[in-house]
């Protein structure tokens, strides 16, 4: 009889989330730290590195332990279609630990592989389902968040000093705009960007002004005018 080999898979959604609780999990299980493969990456489908690695290590003398099922993936087609390749094709073993119905293992007759093919297809529905939840909940503290003012993305860089400078000689067709980008360590692309908004700014500051000044006009005339209606009536 050929030795079992026994591998682990692991996968979390991002950089920043933390997977010693499943590294947990699969060393209690016995499995080696060199037979662990992990993605950081999100479950929508199965287009990762490491998990192409572990499917071309499995044959019929593999057992493959993950956490739970959503580890492996969160949609439902591609999930039940990549438990068909490993147990069918590949003809290797799956033992999830949170769900010890889905142990691969165990019961090999049909009612064995009946039961393992429906709690597959709840948790798979679970898992997807879950993933959308995840992504509406996003979408709307994302909204919620705007709608306070929040900023998302990058600060926009501040601008240099000699930017108004570059500018002038740019509009005035002394230099190109990619030498006033250089100048100013920018891209053309972000250089326009920015003038494009300095110069509505300014058209607004003028619009302003001029409205100030059309205001402080009509009030001169209407104080002039009001003295002299004054006057005239003093003198009559």
């Amino acid at each position: 009889m050929e030795e079992i080999n026994i591998y682990g898979y692991m996968r979390v959604s991002s950089k920043e989330q933390n997977e010693d609780r499943q590294k947990i999990a699969l060393t209690e299980m016995g499995v080696p730290e060199n037979n662990i493969y992990m993605d950081k990456q999100s479950g929508k489908d199965f287009e990762r590195t490491q998990y192409k690695r572990l499917l071309r290590k499995l044959n019929e003398n593999s057992v493959l332990y993950i956490k739970s099922i959503d580890r492996l993936g969160r949609n439902y087609g591609e999930l039940n279609e990549q438990w068909r390749i490993i147990t069918k094709e590949k003809k290797a073993d799956i033992v999830v630990i949170d769900m010890p119905l889905l142990d691969t293992r165990r019961e090999k007759n049909l009612l064995g592989t009946f039961i393992s093919d429906v709690v597959l297809a709840l948790l798979s529905y679970v898992a997807e389902n879950e993933r959308t939840n995840i992504k509406q909940r996003q979408a709307e503290g994302i909204a919620a968040a705007k709608a306070r003012g929040v900023k998302f993305g990058r600060p926009p860089l501040p601008i240099p000093e000699n930017f108004y400078q570059m500018h002038k000689d740019w509009r005035a067709g002394k230099i190109t705009i990619e030498e006033a980008a250089k100048a100013c360590n920018m891209c053309p692309k972000t250089f326009y960007s920015k003038a494009v908004k300095y110069e509505k700014s300014k058209l607004n500051s003028s619009c302003v002004l001029t409205e100030m000044v059309y205001i402080s006009s009509n009030r001169i005339h209407k104080t002039i005018l009001t003295y002299c209606i004054t006057k005239s009536v003093e003198i009559q």
